[in-house]
């Protein structure tokens, strides 16, 4: 007997809650079998005439031909047999889904159809990181569940920073954040994965959990950080992978307009910009193999949105990367930035950024540009000013004389932020695929 057999008899073990609901469907099946058999010999009596002769011994000693309790009893155990074959599914099919569903908020149809549904939707590689890319992310998970973050690994601040430091490990906070976007239950997964520790004297003060998580899993696989992503990836059930870009660790210098030179993604983001041009150290390192492969079968590949020089661009110096999405047939698409970055891209037009990234990538690595038109509220503005940040100019024919198709609309969302909707951007980019 196979293995497969022996999987199938576990359905029947202590504790399952299924076998009541089998044997009263295994029960219904028979009813209707047996009701359905007496209608048919009825139906047939007069080939048989052990039959008939029956049937003529009862009409004459008991005044009533067989027919007349057969017919009746058959349709009687056929009804019974249909109540319970029902009840049993119905009973089969609630047990499963309270373990598929615990908390009861979809029903199991709802549950099967979006997993297939999902499944069945285009191949997706998303390229940046920060919160641009967990942002996009977020929105396309509900178009399809084959998406593939590809994440920069050159934080150097706050928690990620102190992690790569102290334990050697690649820094996890981007990583963190595209998988709390991907996971099926974001609300759940983002209040533990999210959570920060606070105390001044706890050494865990700043620590978010889910990059301890990080951190202890790359422990537990021996250093090796693209498999403990992936295996934590397989824990939260999320609708797609995260990938590095590379598992080499790289630092970010810049060379800025007013002539300096800074080391550092927190310090470049703290400087007197415009970026005019960054390089990695080291100048070439490794790209991650899935990463070539997911760029290969891809449908469609998204560049953005995040902060152009320390978020898009350094994926695209990993020379691999930026030829393997120049070569590859998808459609490519770069989301350009609502708001200018401090440090980095002050001044910035939509086409200041598009030519960043051609510059950087040293080749063209997409065709579509997607670019917001909407003016945010005066208030909101206002308050980006006071750190010197403006709205990106959306220059749209400046770039369309560069050769590229732009895809301008409104694709913002108000709250005390100005950023991209998830949902927005996901319909424009899923209009691309259909």
């Amino acid at each position: 007997m196979s293995m497969g057999r022996f999987s199938a008899l576990k359905w029947l073990y202590p504790g399952m809650r299924v076998k009541r609901w089998l044997l009263l469907a295994t029960l219904g099946v028979l009813l209707i079998t047996g009701g359905g058999l007496g209608a048919a010999l009825v139906a047939n009596m007069v080939v048989f005439d052990l039959l008939g002769d029956i049937n003529n011994y009862s009409r004459l000693h008991f005044g009533l031909p067989v027919t007349a309790l057969v017919v009746p009893i058959g349709l009687v155990l056929i009804g019974l047999g249909m109540v319970c074959l029902a009840l049993g599914i119905r009973g089969l099919v609630r047990s499963v889904a309270s373990v598929l569903d615990p908390y009861g908020n979809q029903r199991l149809a709802e549950v099967v159809y979006r997993k297939r549904y999902l499944q069945q939707g285009s191949n997706i590689v998303v390229v940046g990181g920060g919160t641009g890319l967990s942002t996009m992310i977020r929105g396309l998970k509900e178009f399809t569940s084959n998406i593939t973050a590809v994440v920069t690994v050159s934080d150097d601040g706050g928690s990620s920073g102190r992690l790569q430091q102290e334990m050697g490990i690649l820094p996890p906070g981007d990583i963190r954040n595209c998988l709390v976007a991907l996971a099926d239950d974001e609300a759940v997964m983002g209040e533990i994965f999210q959570h920060r520790f606070n105390g001044a004297v706890s050494s865990l003060s700043g620590h978010s959990l889910g990059n301890l998580i990080l951190a202890g899993m790359t422990q537990l696989r021996g250093g090796d950080f693209e498999r403990a992503v992936k295996e934590v990836a397989r824990v939260l059930a999320i609708r797609g992978s995260v990938l590095p870009s590379t598992v080499d660790r790289v630092t970010i210098h810049a060379d800025m307009a007013d002539g300096t030179h800074i080391k550092g993604e927190s310090s470049i983001g703290r400087s007197h910009g415009p970026v005019m041009r960054i390089g990695l150290e080291p100048e070439h390192p490794r790209p991650v193999g899935d990463v070539l492969a997911a760029i290969a079968a891809a449908d469609l590949i998204v560049l953005g949105p995040g902060s152009v020089f320390t978020s898009v661009i350094p994926n695209l110096l990993i020379p691999e990367i930026a030829e393997a999405i120049a070569r590859a047939d998808a459609l490519k698409v770069h989301i350009c930035n609502v708001m200018t970055q401090p440090g980095e891209t002050d001044g910035f037009k939509a086409s200041d950024h598009v030519e960043a990234i051609i510059r950087h990538a040293g080749r063209r690595v997409f065709d579509y540009v997607l670019v917001n038109n909407r003016t945010p509220r005066r208030d909101l503005l206002a308050k980006y000013e006071v750190h010197g940040q403006t709205m990106v100019e959306p220059d749209v024919e400046k770039i369309r004389r560069m050769g590229f198709e732009c895809i301008v609309g409104d694709f913002i969302s108000e709250t005390d932020l100005v950023r991209h909707d998830p949902q927005k951007l996901a319909r424009a980019i899923a209009r691309l695929v259909e």
